[in-house]
C-alpha cells in the first residue's frame, strides 16, 4: 500500500512543519483560479469533496483540479459516491465522535471493494466533529450529534480511542461555515494525548487564528470556506501556518 501523503505527513510532524490544505467543495467549484494559484501561495494539499454533493461533478472536479496542480489531491469524501481513481489519496473517515453505525463502519464496507480496485493511498482517519456554534451540513447529513464545544474531555478520550483503534490521523471539524474553529483548549488537550498527526478544520478565516491553532498542537489546517470568499486570503493564512522558528508570524 502507498504511504507517500502520511509519510510526508509524519516527516513534517516529526521536523514540527505544520501544513495547510485547500479543501475543494465540487458543488462550489467554478473557477480553477485558486488552485492552479494554490502552491505558490503555500498551500500543501488540496482535499476534495462535501458532506453533500447535489450539483457538481465529482470526477471532473477532480479530473480539473490534477490537471492545474502539481500538489496532491487528496479525496475528504462525504459519501461513497465522493472516490475518484484520478486523485493521489483519500481520507478514509470514520466518524468516531458520533454514534450512526453507517458513517463508523457501514459506508465503509460498501466503499471497500471500490477502493481496492484503484491505486489511492488509503489513510484511516478519525473523523471528529465539534459543535462550532451552528448547525452544518456534516452534522445534518450524518445524523449525529457534534462534541459540545467545552468538552475538552470527551474530545480527547475519544481522540485516544481511535488512536488505539488503529486510525492514523485525527480530524477536528466544526464544519463548513462554521461559526467557530474547534477551541485552543480543546486542541492542545487533544495534542497532549495523542501522538498521531492532528488536523484541524472548520471557522477557520483569518491568519492570527490560524497561528494559534498551529501554535495549539494542529499538524495540519484544512480552510474551504475563506478561499471561496476572500481568495486573498489563503497567501496570509500559508504564512501563518507556516511560521518561522521565532514564534512570529510572518506577512
Amino acid at each position: 500500500m502507498h504511504r507517500a501523503i502520511y509519510d510526508s505527513l509524519l516527516t513534517a510532524r516529526k521536523d514540527k512543519q505544520k501544513k495547510l490544505a485547500l479543501l475543494i467543495d465540487p458543488d462550489k467549484f467554478s473557477t480553477t483560479g485558486h488552485v492552479s494559484n494554490a502552491e505558490s501561495m503555500g498551500v500543501d494539499f488540496i482535499f476534495i469533496g462535501g458532506s453533500l454533493v447535489s450539483k457538481g461533478d465529482f470526477n471532473r472536479c477532480v479530473e480539473v483540479v490534477k490537471k492545474n496542480t502539481n500538489l496532491p489531491v487528496v479525496l475528504f469524501p462525504g459519501n461513497v459516491d465522493q472516490v475518484s481513481p484520478l486523485a493521489d489519496g483519500i481520507l478514509f473517515l470514520s466518524l468516531i465522535s458520533g454514534r450512526n453505525p453507517e458513517n463508523l463502519i457501514g459506508k465503509h464496507v460498501l466503499a471497500a471493494p471500490i477502493l481496492k480496485k484503484t491505486s489511492l493511498e488509503i489513510i484511516p482517519t478519525g473523523y471528529m466533529l465539534v459543535d462550532g456554534g451552528k448547525v452544518t451540513t456534516a452534522t445534518y447529513m450524518s445524523n449525529t450529534v457534534p462534541i459540545p464545544h467545552d468538552k475538552n474531555d470527551i474530545a480527547s478520550c475519544t481522540a485516544m480511542a481511535g488512536e488505539m483503534l488503529g486510525l492514523k490521523l485525527i480530524y477536528m471539524d466544526t464544519g463548513s461555515g462554521a461559526d467557530k474553529h474547534v477551541s485552543l483548549s480543546m486542541i492542545k488537550e487533544v495534542r497532549k494525548n495523542i501522538d498521531i498527526p492532528l488536523i484541524i478544520g472548520g471557522g477557520i478565516r483569518n491568519p492570527e487564528d490560524t497561528y494559534e491553532i498551529c501554535k495549539a498542537g494542529a499538524d495540519m489546517v484544512v480552510i474551504g470556506t475563506i478561499a471561496e470568499q476572500s481568495p486573498e486570503m489563503v497567501a496570509s493564512i500559508a504564512k501563518a501556518v507556516h511560521y518561522n522558528t521565532s514564534g512570529k508570524i510572518r506577512l
